[in-house]
């Protein structure tokens, strides 16, 4: 959920070259996102890198059809099914304009369709209908966004990780191009080794885990 994942003759969305490639290997082939693989990515803005298994992208392609299917667009799909109910129908209103500044502007939430990364890790998405403010030519975010996410990521997840949280949560907000669910303003997060009781008071649920230790996709 978030960001792009059979082939199939109809692709629900264009497919990337990366994507082609991934859907040509099997699980087993897969190079999983270690945490390291993660950062990098992450510190060089190469956001394009990541990627779902083979099996995940080729049931995220299948699944997003279908939601397409039934409910016209991934959006109203998350509106749904996923946001609070009294956010309404986008353009939102929200309580305030600076985003993170209430709490009944967003909504954490584990991320329905998780990159391919190794055990351990888990992907959740942080949805906000406070719009965060991007650049025009790339739509990246702008250096003032930046610091809104920063400081809303140390003060919610990295401090109550206690010492050594810095290590154990990163953050990245793809670029207008690479957003699938672009009406929804949203940002990612990855976490390692956390325990579920902190991730289910963070989003109110807690991941699915595959026999290898690693987060498993929790959409049908």
């Amino acid at each position: 959920m978030g960001d792009k994942g059979d082939e199939g003759s109809d692709p629900p969305f264009a497919l990337t070259d990366l994507d082609r490639q991934v859907l040509a290997q099997t699980d087993e082939e897969f190079q999983k996102h270690s945490w390291e693989d993660i950062k990098r990515i992450i510190d060089t803005n190469a956001l394009d890198a990541f990627k779902r298994t083979p099996s995940d992208l080729s049931r995220y392609l299948a699944w997003t059809r279908g939601v397409k299917a039934q409910y016209g667009t991934v959006t109203s799909y998350i509106l749904a099914n996923r946001l609070p109910e009294s956010w309404g129908q986008p353009p939102f209103t929200p309580a305030s304009t600076i985003p993170f500044a209430d709490p009944s502007d967003y909504k954490v939430l584990i991320n329905d369709w998780p990159y391919g990364t190794e055990p351990g890790i888990v992907h959740l998405v942080v949805w906000t209908r406070t719009p965060i403010a991007t650049t025009p030519e790339k739509g990246d975010i702008t250096p003032e966004s930046r610091a809104h996410i920063a400081r809303f990521v140390e003060e919610n997840f990295v401090k109550d990780l206690g010492p050594g949280g810095g290590d154990k949560v990163v953050w990245f907000k793809n670029w207008v191009a690479l957003q699938s669910v672009r009406a929804l303003e949203h940002f990612h997060i990855m976490v390692r080794d956390v325990d579920d009781d902190t991730l289910e008071r963070w989003s109110g649920e807690r991941p699915r885990w595959g026999a290898d230790g690693r987060q498993m996709s929790s959409a049908s």
